[in-house]
């Protein structure tokens, strides 16, 4: 079989404390703050950026 064991590797292990779920176990992943907002022109238009903090305890801090 090309199935192997897993073995929990102890420091790797993500604590729950501070982690919110809803009623399904959804990780529920909230806005903080705004840290940074830029306007970005191309020839005929305007995108607005904005640099967002999240409480995520997992990937990326800022999207």
């Amino acid at each position: 079989s090309n199935l192997k064991k897993c073995h929990a590797d102890e420091p790797l292990a993500v604590s729950l404390d501070g982690l919110h779920f809803d009623e399904k176990l959804h990780f529920v992943e909230e806005p903080v703050e705004i840290v940074d907002r830029e306007v970005k022109r191309l020839k005929q238009s305007q995108i607005s950026l904005v640099k967002v903090r999240w409480n995520s305890k997992r990937g990326p801090e800022f999207t």
